[in-house]
This record gives C-alpha cells, sequence and structure tokens, in this order.
C-alpha cells in the first residue's frame, strides 16, 4: 500500500467503542450507609479477622509451598492436611475448614491441581475493598460454609436459603437482638409464599383428591438453627444461646427446641445486608421500562443509554428473575449474531457478579465469547479494566476488535468505525490487516468492506478493500 499509517497503540474500550454516548452521563450520588456503620477501614479488619486462618492457609498452599500443589485424591488430601495443621500449628480440622474458605473468597484459585494465589491474596495487606469483596464472597457462600442437615429433603434446604435474606433484612432493620420465635415465623411465612408462587393452577375436571397434600413447614426450627449458625460461622452475626421462655420455638413434629434464642447481626454483617437491600432498591427503579422485556430486548433499549443509567436497567430486570434463568438469558443473547448486544449482555452478566462465574468459565470455552469471558473474569478477580486486556491472546484481541468493528459498523457512524483503528493492538495497518485475515471472524468481510466505505484515506481504503476481496475469495 502506499501509505504506511500508523495507529496509536492505545488500549482498546470496545463497548465504549460500539455505544457512543448520546446524553449527558447522569451520576447518581453514592447512597451513604446507616448511621454508626464503621468506616470501611474498620470493616475490613474485621473481615481479616475472620478469614485469618483462611490466608493462612492460602498463602501456605499456593505462595510457601512453591509448588503450590492441591491434592488430587483423598490420601493425598489427608496428607496435605496434616502438613499444613504442622506448619500452621492448626487442628486438620481447622485446615480444612479454612482451605474451603480460601477458595470460597477467592484467596486461591485452582488450576487443574496447582494452587496459585488469587488476585485478592496478593493485595490483602493493602487493599481494604479487595478484603471486603472476598468476606462478601464468603458471605453470599455461607450455606457451604455450614452443611445442611443429612436428613433435610434438599428442596427444603433450597427454600430456606433463598428465603433467608428476609430473615436478614428484618435483623437488619431491627438494628440490635432479635428472637428466634420471630424469626423463625417470618422464615415459615416466606418458605409459604415461595410455595404458593410456584404452586400450578389444577386442571379443570383433574382429581383434587389425589394431589400429595402439602409438605408443611415442620422442621424449619431446625433449618433456621443451621442458617444462623452458618452466618454466625462467616462472622455476619453472633447468637445467644436460648434462655428459659425463648426455647421450645421446635415446630409440632420437628426435631424439637431451637438452642439459639436470639441472632445480632455484627457490624461487617450489617454493612454487607445494607449494601444488598440498597442494590435491591436501585434495582426497582426502571426509568426506562424495560423490567418486563426479554433479555435481547432489554439490551437493545439499554444500547442507547449511558453505562451508569444502563447497570441501573439490568439491575432492575435481574430483580425480576431467578440469576439462574437471567444468567442463562443474557449468554442465549451472547451467542447470537449481533456483536453490540454481545458486549452488553457481559456487562449486565458484571452486574449478576459471583453467581454468574461458573457459567461464564464455561462459555470461555467457545470461541465467540471468549474474549468476553476472559475479560469479564479478569475484572472480576480484580483486575483494573484498563489492564484487564492483558489476559487476551493477540489472537483473541484481534477476534474482538473485529467483532467490536461489527457491532459499530451495524449500530454506528462511519466515522467511529474509521476511530475504532486506532483501537488495534497491532502497530500498523498492513499487520492489522493480516491478523484480521487470519482471526476467522465470520463478520470479517463485511467489516473490511466498511471500513473501507468509510475511510477517507484513498490508499489505505483500496488496501482494505483488497483484503476483503482476499477473505471473501480465500486468498491470501
Amino acid at each position: 500500500m502506499a501509505r504506511n499509517s500508523r495507529l496509536r497503540l492505545v488500549r482498546p474500550r470496545a463497548l465504549a467503542t460500539a455505544r457512543r454516548a448520546v446524553t449527558t452521563r447522569r451520576n447518581r450520588p453514592a447512597p451513604r450507609p446507616p448511621e454508626g456503620t464503621p468506616p470501611r477501614a474498620e470493616l475490613a479488619r474485621e473481615a481479616r479477622t475472620v478469614l485469618a486462618n483462611a490466608v493462612r492457609i492460602a498463602r501456605w498452599a499456593a505462595v510457601d509451598r512453591g509448588a503450590g500443589i492441591s491434592p488430587a485424591t483423598d490420601a493425598e488430601a489427608v496428607a496435605t492436611e496434616e502438613m499444613a495443621a504442622a506448619a500452621l500449628d492448626l487442628t486438620p480440622e481447622q485446615v480444612r475448614a479454612g482451605w474451603d474458605r480460601a477458595r470460597l473468597a477467592g484467596l486461591v484459585e485452582l488450576h487443574g491441581h496447582t494452587a496459585r494465589p488469587g488476585w485478592r491474596l496478593q493485595a490483602w495487606d493493602r487493599d481494604d475493598s479487595a478484603v471486603l469483596r472476598g468476606w462478601v464472597a464468603l458471605f453470599d457462600a455461607w450455606s457451604l460454609v455450614h452443611p445442611a442437615p443429612e436428613d433435610v429433603a434438599p428442596s427444603a434446604v433450597a427454600e430456606v436459603v433463598e428465603a433467608v435474606p428476609q430473615v436478614l433484612s428484618l435483623l437488619q432493620l431491627s438494628a440490635g437482638p432479635v428472637l428466634v420465635p420471630a424469626l423463625l415465623d417470618l422464615l415459615r411465612q416466606r418458605v409459604e409464599e415461595l410455595r404458593e408462587e410456584r404452586c400450578e393452577v389444577p386442571l379443570q375436571g383433574a382429581a383434587t383428591d389425589a394431589a400429595p397434600a402439602d409438605p408443611g413447614t415442620d422442621g424449619l426450627s431446625a433449618l433456621l438453627d443451621w442458617a444462623l449458625e452458618g452466618l454466625a460461622a462467616v462472622g455476619a452475626l453472633t447468637l445467644d444461646e436460648g434462655t428459659e421462655g425463648t426455647q421450645g420455638t421446635g415446630d409440632a413434629g420437628g426435631t424439637g427446641g431451637s438452642h439459639v434464642g436470639q441472632a445480632t447481626l455484627t457490624p461487617l454483617g450489617n454493612w454487607a445486608v445494607w449494601v444488598k437491600l440498597e442494590q435491591i432498591c436501585v434495582a426497582a427503579q426502571s426509568p426506562e421500562g424495560n423490567i418486563e422485556q426479554s433479555a435481547e430486548d432489554m439490551l437493545r433499549g439499554c444500547a442507547r443509554l449511558t453505562p451508569g443509567p444502563a447497570r441501573d436497567e439490568y439491575r432492575a430486570w435481574l430483580a425480576a428473575r431467578t440469576l439462574s434463568s437471567a444468567v442463562t438469558e443474557l449468554l442465549a443473547v451472547a451467542r447470537g449474531e449481533d456483536a453490540l448486544l454481545r458486549g452488553l449482555a457481559f456487562e449486565a452478566l458484571r452486574v449478576v457478579g459471583a453467581p454468574a462465574e461458573a457459567e461464564v468459565r464455561a462459555a470461555a470455552e467457545e470461541p465467540s465469547l471468549r474474549p468476553y469471558a476472559l475479560l469479564w473474569l479478569a475484572e472480576y478477580d480484580g483486575a483494573d479494566p484498563d489492564d484487564a486486556q492483558d489476559v487476551l491472546t493477540r489472537e483473541e484481541a484481534t477476534w474482538l476488535w473485529v467483532d467490536t468493528a461489527a457491532a459499530v459498523a451495524d449500530h454506528g457512524e462511519s466515522t467511529l468505525l474509521v476511530r475504532h483503528l486506532d483501537s488495534a493492538v497491532q502497530g500498523t495497518v498492513p499487520a492489522l490487516l493480516d491478523e484480521v485475515r487470519a482471526v476467522g471472524h465470520p463478520r470479517t468481510v463485511q467489516v473490511l468492506v466498511a471500513l473501507a466505505a468509510a475511510h477517507p484515506d484513498p490508499a489505505l481504503a483500496k488496501a482494505v478493500r483488497r483484503a476483503a476481496f482476499q477473505v471473501h475469495t480465500g486468498g491470501s
């Protein structure tokens, strides 16, 4: 080509390029926590105390041992627990519990049977935000920290887990100790509501006497004890043993009275519940009216919004659905042909956070979703968005460049497509065209044709058209 135009090496902001703001960004003032909430530094100190053993075990397993091997068999696990117990002056049970917490809090990452320090572990001593995010991840996983009773049906356990946020809300609003009977009444009411929501209208003419009897809410007292103990185990609340007048709260036919008399949120637990309640309040606001739409229609409605209002819409839409179904629906949209919606779907998944991690990791195995999934995972692990691009290979970055260009070509202006050249990781246009041809994106030809038509430089436009023709005909 006649002119070897240089490209500025800037970090690509895929979605910012694909969706140009058309209005002035509206900033929502940060909500203030309730009066009496300790400063973040104090909350972080409390979280460090809760996770102290987990941090020690994570450093021993992923840093001090060098190789950082995670046990592959039960025999290796027992041997490793004994080694850790001797090295850290802990019992094997404490080692086992601390290792589980380290994994749930994101302090270690497992790659096969190799344990590596997670980003939060590396930032543990200097970054209060990393500490609080790690503790919140543990708080969200309380039901995994404290195993449920083995003789209880999994469906009953799932109901209680789903109902616990209401129990926590009562504790937070009460701003002090709450007796177990009051918590049990609320739990029973919420479980009954959940069962009513799942009930289907019987078919007309169907025999009602054949319907199974309602399972009732017997045994909820034991499950409430389990939930409270699990939340106490992660440092979210404290428990006081029952006294005269507070025992004997078990359900009729249950396993007996509760040994817990009252529960009180810790400052850390109170802060976490407030944060989640604030998120729900924000989510309830859907000024654009997308809450009833499908994922695809909701994302299309958010395409013209600036990032802040768009996130409010995502939260409102997610609050009206179960997270598992919402994540599935968003990933289904991401697998479609519209590249703009693909990027927006992963922005919505960033709002979902931890509950989406497993499915996003699985999506990283799909070529069309891999760059988006890797960026999501990097930011989820704490990487700065400006540095997250470093996790992509050159080929993955090029594929993402083409996919973003396709979004711009479909939804943006020609001048924006020309400016998109500046976000390429390649240093020159010839290098970019060589790698774009090799990456095999299904929209390569259309992107190059649109770029050639939009670019004001005749020589560069000619080279881009030639590259489009070569890709179309299978030439080199």
